[in-house]
């Protein structure tokens, strides 16, 4: 299954380029995620608990990045085993470019499954895997961003503190 998108998120291509290198955003972004650790030279390690169709799994596995070209794109590659569920693996290339204040980011997913997994059909996967996808951009957009507010059109920063905002305490 492979997908592609683009999402406008306003932040630096630097501030979206070190979220997507820190293991607590990662874990706040991904997903049914329980646990991320590790740092972005060695990988990470994740638990990442999941219902597809029937099947609840805990997938426990591991995340590396590699392809790094600083604020710039990384390549996302992970795999975790479900024990009875079967496997997942999957990566991500993301590209980050400087657009209209913030940053333009673009990513073309790939993602496997085995196992009882795969006897869900082709349907259910793609459906859940770009569901998945989606979920991680928004909630990486969010955490860099900060919720919305209600009718907010996207400018007032004020009502808005992302994550390094909230690491530092400024907004």
């Amino acid at each position: 299954m492979q997908m592609s998108d683009t999402r406008q998120i306003a932040a630096q291509p630097k501030d979206v380029y070190a979220a997507l290198l820190n293991p607590d955003v990662l874990k706040a972004c991904v997903p049914g995620a329980t646990e991320v650790t590790g740092n972005a030279s060695d990988g990470f390690e994740a638990s990442v608990t999941q219902k597809v169709g029937p099947v609840k799994a805990t997938f426990k596995g591991q995340v590396t990045l590699s392809d790094l070209i600083e604020n710039e794109s990384l390549t996302i590659t992970g795999e975790g085993k479900g024990g009875a569920a079967g496997f997942a693996k999957g990566g991500a290339e993301v590209r980050m470019r400087a657009k209209d204040g913030g940053t333009e980011l673009s990513y073309d997913v790939e993602a496997k499954v085995g196992g009882k997994l795969a006897q869900l059909g082709s349907r259910i996967i793609d459906g859940f895997a770009k569901k998945m996808a989606d979920k991680f951009f928004s909630n990486l957009q969010e955490t860099l961003e900060g919720p919305a507010e209600q009718g907010d059109d996207g400018g007032d920063t004020e009502t808005k503190k992302g994550w390094l905002g909230r690491l530092t305490g400024k907004e």
